[in-house]
């Protein structure tokens, strides 16, 4: 939403306070060191040189800082002198007041002004009218948001089409919403951004659709899944992890080594800790985070995991800074995973230090020599300094060398999203870049060369975007390499970001044109060409996607994908999409069926058997990016489909020992005939980390005839006949045999003893 009051004149006005006060928060070193006998310095130190950042930040550069914003435009209002500076300030007040979590009060202030205008000024009126109606309605919509959906969270919440428990008890929010987006309904009959957020009020009323003006209706069936996949309870409240938070990522690990699948999960506001949430065993989680280390480990849009040094134990890597420019530019962390549940910060020995906004990047062992190497998508935006992507090479002794200029990746641009895949088949894994505002890359990795200039052996990758055709789309966020059609050969998926408004979503919903970006879906051809299969797939959309991961939801043994939904604006309350593949012909949405329409901005998305019942559960970290958008996270419990199913746990020797980048084929062999299952070790999207454990769907298939690894790196092969499924192995390389590992099922939000049962 554009106002009158651009960013130069809202920087003139406020950037004076914002140096002069130098807003500060609580000290969170006070006892970041006092949780261990021997305090890791590293962490102690990137928790000061974090706190220390944070404190020079000028909140009139960052508009996710609602809250700090408000105070300096109040602050700075009884100076205004100028009528026409007063209205400005205070509509940006009342947008930060939204913004800031200060819904009514917001909104009040914004219907103030509006009046005001009305009366003063008709002919501005008639200018900003619609803006100040839909920022009111917006205001009153996230009220009631607050008030029922956060003070009275119950497993129906936010989940579109709403219904029962997700009903608001609480009206009054919703009430005062609709009554504003008629009266701008009234004067813009084809507003499609205030037709969509009325239904949205409706719904949250319990009288979608029959109580919708006719005209304005957005009809039920438009909702409908493709197909009935059954519903998947949300259990986030009664397993302890729908905690609040904004945007950010999650991973899923076992990383206190007791056979369970932990989480950790970031938060970007500035001050926002790092979550380790330890698995019980039992159908719920504890928050461990200060035992764990993380004390003044804050912020972070994303975060990935592997295991870089090889010892056995999952690291995470925190990226810091998205979105956010040259304000952004702070250090991201390396967390040295102990494999008891604790972590140490490593960033600065590790040689890993450096400033740039980031939310993405990618562990790959990319020269093949068994030990992981980093790549690190850096965010240029169109004014402002350049932030070249970083390519960290291993040293194979805890420390890493840049290296990204000399081997050709050193892009420059805004970098949303960074996969690696080995898309030719050659045994080297290459890189593709999503970009917003250019085209994306896609880099051929060539493996050793010699540099004409020195005559020496080198690393090259170089740009083959345009041969391979997969440039597109222009405006991108996540990606990632998957085979969607189980033929060997990655496909790619991009999702596209841009749109106009929320009205670009109804307009898709309603079949009508719009200029939004839509997604990409890229076959492998095998000939190191990709052919677009969206519009064929089912997939040519409006899918308006921040985080999202792949895994298999009914077993089958084919790679369905959920996409998390928004944008910063409070306006866009759009349903997080689910999709099922239809054996690789086409992709069904699912959403409505599943119950997985979370109208709330989606973020880390992670498919992972937490109950350990054989069928991936989907956690999602929810929140948006201003300072009172907070939401709670929710955790999907998969109702099973009746298929067979196969866990691995894959251990390099020559290889990197978290096998990153190991190929499987399975051949199983059911109703259909005879079949291949293909997939690649890794954590899935570039936005929501997987278990590294490989949870692979069997379809009615009971054994899998053969298995066969190709290791990275060495491309050593390893087959293994007559696998039993439903069943867990670990997987060592070279080794003749497969270990069995115990499983022990339980209920989410039931006691142990009750595990028994669910086995298999």
């Amino acid at each position: 939403m554009r106002w009158p009051l651009g960013k130069a004149s809202f920087r003139r006005l406020i950037r004076p306070l914002a140096i002069a006060g130098r807003w500060c928060f609580a000290c969170v070193l006070a006892f970041a060191g006092s949780l261990w006998a021997d305090p890791a310095p590293g962490t102690v130190h990137m928790a000061k040189r974090l706190d220390e950042m944070i404190r020079r930040v000028d909140p009139s550069k960052l508009g996710f800082l609602s809250r700090e914003r408000v105070a300096l435009i109040q602050q700075h209002l009884p100076s205004v002198k100028s009528k026409q500076d007063s209205i400005n300030l205070r509509m940006q007040l009342g947008q930060d007041l939204i913004n800031a979590g200060e819904s009514e009060r917001g909104a009040e202030l914004i219907g103030q002004v509006e009046r005001e205008i009305a009366a003063e000024f008709p002919a501005y009126h008639a200018q900003v009218q619609s803006q100040l109606l839909l920022l009111q309605a917006i205001g009153y919509l996230r009220l009631g948001e607050q008030e029922n959906c956060l003070a009275h969270h119950t497993s129906e919440s936010c989940l579109m089409p709403l219904r029962d428990a997700g009903i608001h008890q609480l009206p009054r929010g919703s009430r005062q919403a609709i009554e504003i987006l008629n009266r701008l309904l009234a004067a813009d009959p084809v507003h499609l951004g205030a037709r969509w957020l009325l239904n949205v009020a409706y719904m949250t009323l319990g009288e979608y659709p029959a109580k919708v003006p006719s005209a304005q209706l957005i009809p039920p069936e438009q909702f409908k899944s493709d197909y009935d996949l059954g519903r998947f309870r949300e259990v986030a409240h009664q397993v302890g992890l729908d905690n609040l938070n904004l945007a950010g990522g999650s991973v899923v690990e076992d990383f206190d080594s007791d056979g369970d699948l932990d989480l950790m999960i970031s938060s970007m506001g500035l001050r926002d800790p790092l979550r380790y949430f330890r698995n019980n065993g039992d159908g719920t989680f504890t928050d461990r985070s200060e035992a764990a280390g993380l004390t003044g480990e804050v912020g972070g849009l994303n975060v990935i995991h592997a295991d870089y040094d090889n010892d056995g134990h999952a690291d995470v890597l925190v990226l810091r800074g998205g979105w956010m420019g040259d304000e952004g530019a702070f250090p991201n962390s390396l967390l040295r995973g102990r494999g008891d549940g604790t972590f140490v910060d490593v960033t600065e020995e590790a040689g890993l230090l450096s400033f740039h906004p980031t939310q993405t990047a990618v562990w790959f062992d990319y020269d093949g020599d068994g030990w992981l190497d980093l790549f690190i998508g850096n965010e240029t935006q169109e004014t402002g300094k350049q932030h070249p992507c970083e390519l960290f090479r291993n040293n194979r002794n805890g420390t890493f060398t840049e290296c990204a200029r000399a081997l050709g990746v050193a892009a420059v641009g805004m970098v949303k999203g960074v996969t690696a895949g080995d898309y030719n088949n050659d045994g080297r894994p290459d890189l593709y870049l999503s970009l917003r505002g250019a085209p994306n890359i896609l880099f051929r990795n060539h493996g050793p060369a010699d540099d004409s200039a020195t005559n020496a052996p080198g690393w090259k990758f170089t740009n083959v975007t345009a041969e391979a055709g997969v440039a597109e789309p222009n405006q991108s966020f996540t990606t990632w390499f998957f085979d969607y059609d189980n033929d060997g050969w990655l496909d790619l998926f991009v999702a596209g970001y841009r749109i106009s408004g929320v009205g670009d979503v109804a307009a898709d919903y309603l079949g009508q044109p719009t200029s939004a970006e839509r997604v990409r879906l890229f076959r492998n051809l095998g000939t190191g060409k990709f052919e677009d299969v969206t519009q064929k797939l089912g997939l040519s959309r409006v899918l308006y996607t921040m985080g999202a991961n792949f895994g298999d939801l009914d077993n089958d043994g084919w790679l369905d994908f959920y996409l998390g939904t928004g944008d910063p604006s409070l306006a866009v309350l759009i349903p997080n999409r689910m999709f099922r593949n239809d054996g690789g012909r086409k992709f069904q949405d699912v959403t409505t069926s599943g119950g997985f329409g979370h109208l709330q901005k989606g973020h880390g998305v992670s498919f992972a058997d937490f109950d350990q019942d054989g069928d991936q559960d989907i956690f999602e970290e929810i929140g948006g990016a201003f300072s009172g958008d907070v939401y709670r996270n929710v955790l999907f419990e998969n109702p099973g489909h009746g298929n067979h199913w196969i866990k691995l746990r894959l251990i390099g020797q020559k290889a990197n020992r978290a096998a990153i980048g190991a190929r499987l084929r399975l051949v199983v062999r059911g109703p259909e005939g005879r079949r291949e299952i293909h997939r690649v070790v890794g954590t899935g999207g570039s936005f929501g980390g997987n278990p590294l454990l490989q949870e692979i769907g069997l379809g009615p298939a009971a054994v899998v005839e053969e298995l066969t690894v190709e290791w990275p790196g060495s491309r050593g092969r390893d087959t293994f006949k007559s696998i039993a499924a439903d069943q867990s192995y670990r997987l060592t390389e070279g080794s003749p045999t497969l270990a069995r590992v115990e499983l022990r099922p339980f209920r989410f939000g039931a006691d142990v003893s009750v595990a028994p049962a669910l086995a298999k």
